[in-house]
């Protein structure tokens, strides 16, 4: 022990003494006196040295308080994004001093590595990797699709690590046309002279659609057209997708063909149109064919005859 310790020993040693024996003059219920005893004795334990248990406590302790931390508060979030956008996958962390972050993708028992640092560690060259100041490190996913669905983690390099979890939904959006009479088909006979009619609902749209929504006949685009003439695009925004209607007045031959209803290069589908002169669509529609009167009466003589002959 050093000469300077000792010597503050001896002095609160002193004062306890004298505190232990001004108490029992003046009893313990002094509240005051009590107090200083209290306090002079604290004093004195802290004089003792620390054991190599409490050292390491204490060490463990400061290490915990000194770990990231992410800015949220919370360990786990769920992200939705629609097929074909870029993703970004916030992870923002406070007191990160000398650690390292990473983005990992889980999938089932394995862990693809997919940055470090800065450093992008994947073939696909989708993945980005960016540092926004002051503490976000974004992963960033381009035209995703719906093998981007699953299991996100970024992960920081402390003991114990620390990881951030997302989970990643990519939503697919969906089309079909239909009728005016709004049924949906994939096939549509129209005759001549008549007005071609046709309505694209779009579906499963976390957002409202920030791409365009175009109609085709063949690989011509339809809704600026000033061609033709005669032809009319209403689209309608709705809160889970969109709706637009196709109308092409006097239909002529030339307008058979597919028509194509596609959000950007996102989604598509199409329908095919005959427009048909004379002839009678419903029945080509459903797959029938009209029968001449004389063949149906052949038909009834056949089976009154075979009646007969059971008789």
């Amino acid at each position: 022990m050093k000469h300077e310790d000792a010597m503050k020993l001896i002095l609160i040693f002193t004062q306890l003494w004298i505190a232990v024996i001004s108490t029992g003059k003046t009893g313990i219920n002094n509240k005051y006196e009590d107090e200083h005893l209290t306090s002079l004795l604290k004093h004195f334990m802290l004089l003792e040295p620390s054991s190599e248990s409490d050292l390491e406590a204490e060490q463990t302790t400061t290490e915990q308080l000194n770990l990231p931390f992410f800015e949220d508060m919370i360990d786990a979030i769920n992200v939705t994004s629609q097929f074909g956008n870029t993703v970004i996958l916030h992870c923002r962390v406070h007191n990160l001093l000398d650690k390292v972050v990473s983005w990992v993708r889980r999938m089932g028992d394995k862990m693809h590595l997919l940055s470090y640092g800065q450093q992008v560690y994947s073939s696909d060259e989708r993945y980005e990797m960016n540092f926004h100041q002051p503490n976000d490190w974004q992963l960033r996913i381009q035209y995703a699709n719906e093998r981007d669905e699953g299991h996100y983690e970024c992960q920081v390099s402390s003991h114990p690590p620390v990881v951030f979890h997302v989970y990643l939904k990519i939503i697919v959006p969906e089309l079909e046309i239909a009728d005016e009479r709004e049924l949906p088909i994939k096939n549509k006979f129209y005759n001549v002279g008549s007005t071609i009619e046709l309505k694209c609902v779009i579906t499963k749209v976390p957002h409202q659609p920030n791409t365009f929504i175009t109609w085709k006949h063949g690989t011509r685009i339809l809704n600026y057209d000033t061609v033709r003439g005669g032809i009319k695009v209403k689209t309608e925004i709705l809160p889970d997708g969109a709706q637009s209607r196709l109308f092409v007045a006097n239909a002529k031959p030339t307008d058979s063909g597919n028509y194509t209803c596609s959000l950007a290069d996102v989604a598509a589908t199409y329908v095919s149109v005959q427009v048909l002169n004379g002839e009678t669509p419903a029945a080509m529609q459903h797959g029938g064919s009209s029968i001449h009167p004389k063949f149906n009466f052949a038909i009834f003589v056949i089976i009154v005859w075979i009646l007969d002959q059971f008789r």
